[in-house]
């Protein structure tokens, strides 16, 4: 591999294990808020025990979560300088509002929230952690617009080789910045409520604090559902758009070779050795253009045709990303989030149920469940990255165009390498601390700490 393709992998491997911690992050601070508001207006102490509970998990995926996502904004100088100057004042500008402002309003307001018990009165303290979710999803909008800007770029124009900013409310406005936001704030929700689920799940078959743990299944429940059906939603709104600003990767998350009216639906392929051209489908007629159009009858480009577009209009090249991979994570995705919800409906349905004759032995393995929206998180990731290619910046620099100068494909294997192996260990730490807290269950003690003993 040359030094482009192993900085790709780098940025790759540094980026999913800090993503393992954001959504979780911005999910699971709404659920402390929650209760602990709901203590705030009188609901009794088991709600504060719970904000407690959670709230020391928080901390523990916080703080991992701040050390890998660290190394991330200095690879855009070591790896990808000849990007930065390109790109870097409009990509660098919500980047340093994230840093400078959303950052250190959430990491203030959980010390102050984590020292506050008992020195603050209950609804000062209550919305000190709602600040901490504040400026969560403030943080996420801000990384989310940087990236949109990649995606489809907006508010800007070129001189000397680069771009600038000249409309800032349209790089902030940028549609697909505001469907990423709402994609992936409802995804949190969605890590979050599986999380809840099967921790409470897991304490309730073996009957500890089950009074406690029966309310924190049944609100994750209730919010998993609804947040479930939102990424729904807007992962089927994103895919429109998608269609519309970046065809090639909407074609090749179907694999779509040729343009077609109407668009059959890939319900399965088998790809070439390239992984860029099918070989075989079974395909559902007219499916694509009904999911696009709400009708059996629309034209969606394929790929072929738009890597002869793509040719003439920006040069020779190869232009089509790989499709296998997109249309096989795009699928692990959506099926997922179908099996999620499912999951959420039935759970609510054991949550709900007026005379519970004992959690069904089936509820044993819930635990597992808290692996999906990770799964599905992560193959959306991929999906979104991949499906941008060969384009750092789409239809303005190429990513082998962004490489720092003068890297070697040894030093970038080396620093890959390191960093595999620091996160790796980063990951196995945060497991075991969150293993450990989850099984401790909740205090019987009013200690005013969320410290681990």
């Amino acid at each position: 591999m040359d030094a482009t393709m192993l900085s790709r992998l780098q940025f790759a491997v540094t980026t999913i294990f800090h993503f393992f911690f954001v959504p979780l992050t911005v999910g699971l601070v709404w659920y402390v808020f929650i209760l602990e508001t709901i203590y705030a207006r009188g609901g009794g102490e088991v709600y504060k025990r719970l904000a407690k509970f959670w709230g020391k998990l928080l901390v523990i995926n916080f703080a991992v979560g701040v050390v890998t996502g660290i190394v991330l904004e200095f690879q855009f100088g070591m790896n990808w300088s000849q990007f930065a100057r390109f790109a870097g004042d409009i990509f660098g500008a919500p980047l340093a509002i994230e840093a400078l402002a959303t950052f250190f309003l959430e990491s203030t307001f959980l010390g102050i929230w984590i020292f506050g018990w008992d020195r603050l009165s209950k609804a000062a303290h209550a919305a000190a952690i709602g600040m901490v979710g504040l400026g969560s999803a403030l943080s996420v909008f801000w990384i989310l617009t940087a990236n949109a800007f990649m995606q489809h770029p907006a508010g800007y124009a070129l001189q000397d080789g680069r771009v600038v900013m000249t409309d800032i409310l349209a790089v902030i406005a940028n549609p697909r910045a505001l469907l990423f936001f709402w994609h992936t704030l409802s995804a949190g929700f969605v890590t979050a409520s599986f999380f809840v689920l099967g921790i409470s799940a897991w304490h309730l078959v073996r009957g500890s604090d089950g009074e406690a743990f029966r309310h924190s299944f049944r609100l994750s429940a209730a919010v998993g559902l609804i947040a479930t059906v939102m990424v729904v939603a807007a992962g089927d709104a994103q895919s429109k758009y998608v269609r519309e600003v970046q065809p090639m990767a909407a074609a090749a998350s179907e694999g779509l070779m040729n343009t077609a009216d109407p668009a059959p639906f890939s319900v399965v392929a088998v790809f070439d050795s390239s992984g860029k051209d099918v070989v075989w489908s079974l395909d559902i007629p007219a499916g694509l253009s009904l999911l696009y159009y709400w009708r059996p009858s629309g034209a969606v480009e394929g790929i072929h045709q738009m890597q002869a577009q793509y040719a003439s209009a920006y040069g020779p090249g190869d232009y089509t990303p790989l499709v296998a991979l997109d249309y096989w994570t795009f699928r692990v995705m959506v099926g997922v989030g179908f099996l999620m919800v499912a999951l959420t409906v039935l759970a609510l349905y054991l949550g709900y149920r007026k005379k519970p004759a004992g959690w069904p032995a089936a509820m044993r393995f819930a635990p597992w469940v808290i692996l999906l929206p990770y799964l599905a998180n992560t193959t959306g990731w991929i999906l979104t990255e991949t499906g941008r290619q060969p384009w750092i910046v789409h239809g303005l620099m190429k990513t082998g165009e962004g490489i720092s100068p003068n890297l070697t494909p040894g030093l970038v294997l080396t620093s890959l390498l390191v960093f595999a192996c620091i996160y790796t260990l980063l990951l196995a730490v945060d497991v075991f601390l969150l293993i450990r807290a989850a099984k401790a269950g909740l205090s019987a003690e009013e200690t005013g700490s969320v410290s681990a003993r």
